[in-house]
Parts: structure tokens; C-alpha cells; sequence
């Protein structure tokens, strides 16, 4: 078994622990199992997709199947931290796939999701599991024109939750992981 990463160069995740080829890369199994059962994402929402690392634990998704050993500087989007005690998701993968998620998703009041989308660590009550969780809030549709599946502008007038980004829940706080670049205050 190989026992490194080409940080240059973005490797498939093998589909099982058996055709591992490099020590301690996540799986496409593992990668699947870790969003269902930390944010019951179903499976089949990831299914189409291919899971990469580029790097020590950085896991990248693309909508598409590329051949392996291809020459290029990005490859769909970072979706998710391994190779550290705790997986993270990013925010991107948050913000894209978070509307699955059923568990571990903290609904935040406009209050709190200003604060949380500007960066700012918070005092929240939370029963549920400690550790990365998404940070969710309820957009009026009606706010802002929404497109639905066909690209037609819709007005439905209804709430819809919104999946801010990935937060870090521990001891009755929770930490914003907006990256600094993102963080916006209304």
C-alpha cells in the first residue's frame, strides 16, 4: 500500500477500504456514509457524483466522470476536510447539499444568522450532537425572485430553509466556519 499523497495531482477515491491504494484516503463508501449518517443526506443525492483528494484529506466532487491522471488545477468543487480526528464539509458542500440534510442542521433566527454568516461566534442553546453541524435559516421565497427547476421565475410566498454554511457546535457555542473571504454583515 502507498503511503502518500501527490498534492499536485487529484486521485478518484477508491469505492471501498479493499481498493485502497494510499494509507488512510477516505472512501467513496466512507464519504457516503459519513453525510448520511451525520446530515441523513440520502445516499442516492451523492450518487452521481465522483469524490477526489488532491492533497493530505482534501476531498473534491465533480458532476462528472473524469479519467484519472488528467493534468488540472480544479476539479469541480471542495467538498470535505478528512485526515483530521473530525471530517469537516465545507461551505460549499454546506450551501449545495445542505437542503438534504435531516440531522444535525441548526436553525437560526435572522438574529443569529446575520451573526453567524458575519463570522461571530455565538452562545446558543443546541440538544442535538456536538461538533460540525449546518447552520440553517428560513428565506421568505417572496423576498428575492427564486428559480425553480424549469428556470421560470416563482413567487410561492413560503419559507424556505436555507443552508448559511458549516458551523462548530461545542459547550453551548457555536463557531462560525465562514471563511473570512465569505463572511458578509447586513
Amino acid at each position: 500500500m502507498a503511503d502518500g499523497n501527490t498534492s499536485h495531482r487529484f486521485e478518484r477515491l477508491p469505492a471501498n477500504a479493499d481498493e485502497r491504494a494510499v494509507e488512510g484516503r477516505a472512501t467513496r463508501a466512507a464519504v457516503l456514509d459519513y453525510w448520511e449518517e451525520r446530515f441523513g443526506v440520502p445516499r442516492d443525492v451523492l450518487a452521481p457524483y465522483t469524490f477526489w483528494e488532491k492533497g493530505a484529506g482534501k476531498i473534491w466532487i465533480a458532476a462528472s466522470d473524469v479519467p484519472d491522471g488528467l493534468a488540472v488545477e480544479s476539479l469541480g468543487m471542495t467538498f470535505l476536510r478528512t485526515r483530521q480526528e473530525h471530517w469537516k464539509p465545507t461551505t460549499n458542500a454546506a450551501q449545495r447539499f445542505g437542503r438534504h440534510a435531516t440531522r444535525n442542521v441548526i436553525d437560526l433566527t435572522r438574529e443569529a444568522a446575520e451573526a453567524f454568516v458575519a463570522g461571530e461566534d455565538q452562545d446558543l442553546a443546541w440538544d442535538g450532537d456536538w461538533g460540525y453541524l449546518i447552520a440553517a435559516h428560513d428565506v421568505a421565497a417572496g423576498a428575492a425572485e427564486t428559480r425553480g427547476t424549469t428556470g421560470e421565475a416563482s413567487d410561492e410566498g413560503s419559507a424556505r430553509r436555507e443552508p448559511l454554511g458549516v458551523g462548530l457546535y461545542l459547550h453551548g457555542e457555536l463557531r462560525s466556519m465562514i471563511p473570512k473571504g465569505r463572511r458578509r454583515e447586513f
